[in-house]
């Protein structure tokens, strides 16, 4: 039989204790998790992937981003832990299916474009690799449902990155809802305005691709369309073929909180209203620039989104009173709700203090994360339904049980994009 030391003799860190990770997709928000995982005890970060071998030109101007400057930092920081100072174990690909193929990675995360989530998501979990997917989880209710239908097919642990969740001040605000601190909750309130590293391009001419940039890679199931640098990095946030604005990127934050208080995290509204939303009539960028629409739960609950007005995540509006709960605080009328106790026989919920840290150790245990995947999809879903309403300029029923929108085949062909040869999912 084999000898297995005890974790107690060695560590979490133990060979035999660590799991091993991959990371797909290193450009801002990519280094960010990352770290986070490379630096949690009992694990190993043994590939990187990025269609971009390296260059600036991420959210900052200062940002050296890519595969080899991901690959630096994690050998370089392993090699600080070794006695030899050496270290160059990491390897790096530039498509992620090669990563895929590889038997020693337990788990990946995947933060790529929006565009990007959906795919390499399905074929990890096929292949039985756990996943950390960012928010929002996928570019349409359709990909998001063929994610969930994926991740529980082949018993894989999914952790969506709405680190929101981990943190003690969203938990406690949502406790206060969910306890009927504030009576009957009548509205929600949340703003999202234009993101402030956004700018407009009204005309622009094609560029040629950078050398060690794999454009087409980068594409992948999206149209093929001539490549210009603001089409990619950061600012693929603001073109509809790759994401959804700022609806889905603050917003996948700020309405995950929402369907946690209200207690919707596996359902969600039932009509969705344009208010007076605004879309670029020009351009590159293409994607909803005013963002104003209401949406209704069945239980008579509005949740109302404006272009401003609210700070931090929402106001929740109830009969006895409101909690604003912004990033890191939690305000409350009447005051003294704010050092309310959450009694032993009332809601708890969820309690995690380190996102990655939860996804690790539900890995280990099978127990699901804070943000599984069919939370993470009903969260997308509150994004993605909005944009759908304000781009047709209207109001729609919508039937969460079913996940179509009711009598309305315009809308409903909105809920999924075609996807380029030869990728699918």
């Amino acid at each position: 039989m084999p000898y297995l030391v005890p974790s107690s003799v060695l560590g979490a860190g133990a060979p035999s204790n660590r799991m091993n990770i991959g990371c797909i997709g290193t450009g801002n928000m990519g280094f960010t998790d990352l770290q986070g995982l490379m630096h949690q005890e009992d694990t190993r970060i043994v590939a990187v992937c990025d269609v971009n071998r390296g260059s600036h030109g991420y959210k900052t101007a200062t940002q050296f981003r890519g595969r080899e400057p991901a690959r630096k930092l994690v050998n370089d920081y392993y090699a600080k832990k070794q006695r030899s100072g050496l270290y160059s174990d990491c390897d790096a690909y530039n498509d992620f299916r090669e990563l895929l193929a590889r038997d020693d990675i337990d788990a990946v995360s995947v933060t790529t474009p929006d565009h990007w989530h959906a795919i390499p998501t399905i074929m990890a979990a096929r292949v039985g690799k756990h996943i950390y997917c960012q928010k929002p989880l996928s570019l349409t209710i359709a990909e998001g449902r063929a994610m969930v239908e994926a991740v529980r097919r082949h018993g894989v642990i999914l952790q969506t990155g709405s680190q929101h969740r981990s943190k003690e001040t969203m938990r406690f605000a949502c406790e206060l809802v969910r306890n009927g601190r504030i009576g009957k909750v009548k509205r929600v309130l949340t703003s999202l305005g234009r993101h402030g590293l956004r700018f407009d391009i009204d005309t622009w001419e094609p560029t040629p691709v950078p050398e060690g940039f794999d454009y087409d890679l980068w594409l992948g199931p999206a149209p093929l369309v001539p490549h210009h640098p603001s089409r990619c990095f950061y600012t693929f946030r603001f073109i509809q073929d790759y994401s959804g604005g700022e609806t889905t990127n603050t917003g996948a934050h700020k309405f995950d909180i929402v369907q946690w208080a209200l207690g919707t995290e596996r359902t969600g509204p039932v009509e969705i209203e344009d208010l007076g939303s605004e879309f670029p009539k020009t351009g590159l960028f293409d994607t909803v620039s005013r963002i104003h629409f209401r949406a209704k739960y069945d239980n008579g609950v509005e949740l109302i989104c404006t272009p401003s007005g609210v700070s931090g995540a929402a106001l929740f509006e109830g009969s006895e009173g409101s909690v604003h709960v912004d990033w890191n605080s939690v305000r409350t009328d009447p005051e003294s709700l704010a050092t309310t106790v959450i009694g032993p026989n009332e809601i708890h919920l969820y309690k995690s203090r380190d996102h990655k840290r939860n996804f690790l150790d539900c890995i280990k245990s099978g127990r699901d994360p804070i943000t599984p995947v069919e939370v993470g999809h009903r969260s997308a879903s509150v994004c993605h339904l909005p944009n759908i309403a304000m781009k047709l300029g209207r109001r729609l029923r919508w039937d969460p049980d079913k996940e179509h929108f009711v009598g309305d085949d315009q809308a409903n062909r909105l809920l999924s994009k075609p996807l380029r040869a030869p990728w699918h999912v």
